[in-house]
């Protein structure tokens, strides 16, 4: 019996976690106080795909906060194709309860997409417990079991909305089965993430499909010269429609670059004054050097995403 309990133990530890024990990445409280996050590199992609996703469309961070711990207890922040009957995907919905088809619930940005969509229909929901709020949407029958998760998923919202600076770091290990890296793959993850307009270049193309010409702020523009990809950030007191600031929008950004830095094979990300590298183990964010060399972004201009290939 022992033996048993044990195997089921390591299966707990390894859907929770995402298998394979190596965590790669981390995110630290902004104040420098309290307990940090480690998790894979696998779970910091689909964690900073539900944060765009969700400021895209304007949801406050609490919104991304609820939306993370949900995923955290439903799979472990892994885009998994099983579950309790028909559930699929990083929120475990049901193709049979009409929440898409499977192909759809299997990709992780219109899964974060419906779960939004959903939780923006109940009222309050902001100013409602975590638990209530989640189970408002996902009606599952175990609703307590989503406030475990609420310290680390607000963590994740704070860093990966922008809000918290260089608080977000990964080792930034290639996958080797990453299937497209390059530029046209980071373009392309932006596009995939903030939407269509994350790419506002005049007759450029993503994956063979035209990006539409500039759209109003919050939209943003990216080009990309060698290995290089900058992602302009106006500049200003503006507020977008979740509340946040430009400056912020330039950290969720670098962030999530940090986050992606393993599928997209990035190695290096600088922004206002703060360079990470990938490879640079627990030191994280460090200050951009003053005479520019390696390319490091000193302005809060733009977000600098520098590839390996």
């Amino acid at each position: 019996m022992s033996v048993l309990c044990g195997v089921v133990a390591y299966l707990v530890v390894q859907y929770v976690t995402g298998g394979g024990g190596a965590r790669g990445c981390e995110v630290v409280p902004a104040a420098g106080d309290g307990a940090s996050y480690e998790f894979t590199p696998e779970q910091a992609v689909n964690a900073a795909t539900i944060a765009a996703v969700g400021t895209g469309r304007g949801m406050p961070e609490r919104a991304v906060t609820i939306a993370l711990a949900t995923a955290l207890q439903e799979s472990g922040l892994r885009n998994i194709g099983h579950g309790d009957r028909d559930s699929l995907g990083l929120f475990q919905q049901r193709p049979s309860q009409g929440w898409g088809t499977e192909r759809q619930i299997m990709d992780p940005a219109y899964a974060a997409g419906i779960f939004y969509a959903h939780l923006a229909k109940v009222p309050g929901y902001a100013g409602l417990p975590l638990t209530v709020a989640a189970q408002r949407v996902q009606r599952s029958g175990y609703p307590e079991a989503y406030a475990k998760h609420e310290p680390d998923a607000a963590l994740l919202a704070a860093a990966l909305t922008g809000r918290a600076a260089a608080t977000l770091t990964c080792d930034g290990r290639p996958e080797r089965t990453a299937s497209a890296t390059g530029p046209d793959a980071v373009r392309a993850a932006l596009v995939r993430d903030f939407g269509r307009d994350a790419l506002q270049e005049t007759g450029a193309e993503v994956g063979g499909t035209p990006v539409p010409s500039p759209s109003p702020s919050p939209s943003v523009t990216a080009s990309a010269h060698g290995r290089t990809v900058t992602v302009p950030v106006p500049q200003g007191a503006k507020r977008d429609a979740g509340g946040r600031g430009e400056l912020a929008r330039g950290w969720q950004l670098a962030q999530w670059a940090v986050a992606n830095s393993s599928a997209l094979h990035i190695r290096r990300v600088s922004y206002a004054g703060r360079v990470w590298t990938a490879g640079s183990g627990g030191d994280g964010w460090g200050r951009a050097r003053s005479d520019g060399v390696g390319g490091a972004e000193r302005s809060v201009g733009a977000v600098r995403i520098e590839t390996g290939q």
